[in-house]
């Protein structure tokens, strides 16, 4: 259920939402490391790109679909998934209930960031496709919904791990569990699919910073600065609605 549904552990689904190239594979890593959830990778992303998706062994080939299997995995036990927004759904914006009975983290990272990152991997990439505009776009079709948002810089995240999942975990109605800042490198089964994009994640161990320069930034290439114009608003509009981290936490 959302936040003013959840169980005595927690909600039974939680989302989180991000645009691609936004740190979501490391937070999906934390999540996997709990070991009390199941854990589903870019569900609807993977079902628009490649038309079905399989959920605990049951193939879905509709976003409706989806929607009811995610819901019967929740009533044996806590489901998490993450997705980005390389993708619109419409499937999902149209399901005011299921916005409503799911918590939702939106996890944003500064646009300039996210569009060099995403264009070295994909030189084809549109204005639609870095996914900002649609991830306000679902964020507000949650809130309208009265459903539960809670807005992540992943700045944050990588900066105070610890303050910013303690917080995260606060708001969401999870135990925070330190031990699960860290874990073992390696590309999950369910990353297969989609590898090249989860390369740098692999090879992490933990939340930290990962420094790398592209050669086509919003600094000097045209395109790229016209996408980040489009959707630097959009993010804004998020990022004045982030949680709120306590620096210098004692949590750690």
């Amino acid at each position: 259920m959302g936040m003013s549904g959840r169980t005595g552990d927690g909600p039974s689904v939680v989302a989180l939402w991000s645009a691609p190239r936004s740190r979501s594979t490391a937070f999906l890593r934390m999540i996997a490391e709990r070991g009390d959830h199941v854990v589903l990778h870019e569900p609807f992303s993977q079902l628009t790109d490649f038309g079905v998706y399989d959920v605990a062994g049951q193939t879905v080939r509709c976003e409706a679909e989806l929607i009811a299997r995610i819901e019967r995995l929740a009533a044996d036990g806590p489901v998490f998934f993450k997705d980005t927004t390389d993708f619109r759904y419409p499937g999902l914006l149209a399901d005011r209930g299921f916005l409503r009975r799911v918590s939702h983290i939106f996890l944003i990272r500064d646009p300039a960031a996210a569009i060099a990152s995403h264009f070295a991997l994909n030189p084809r990439l549109t204005s639609p496709e870095v996914g900002f505009e649609r991830l306000a776009e679902i964020h507000d079709a949650v809130t309208t919904a009265g459903g539960a948002a809670v807005v992540v810089d992943s700045d944050d995240l990588v900066t105070d791990p610890p303050a910013t999942v303690a917080a995260v975990c606060a708001a969401v109605g999870w135990d925070f569990r330190p031990n699960t800042l860290s874990w073992s490198p390696g590309l999950l089964p369910q990353w297969q699919r989609t590898s090249r994009w989860h390369v740098r994640t692999g090879a992490t161990d933990g939340f930290r910073p990962v420094p790398a320069e592209y050669p086509d930034t919003v600094a000097n290439h045209s395109v790229l600065a016209a996408f980040d114009a489009h959707h630097r608003p959009f993010y804004q509009r998020l990022r004045d609605r982030r949680i709120a981290i306590e620096r210098n936490s004692s949590v750690r």
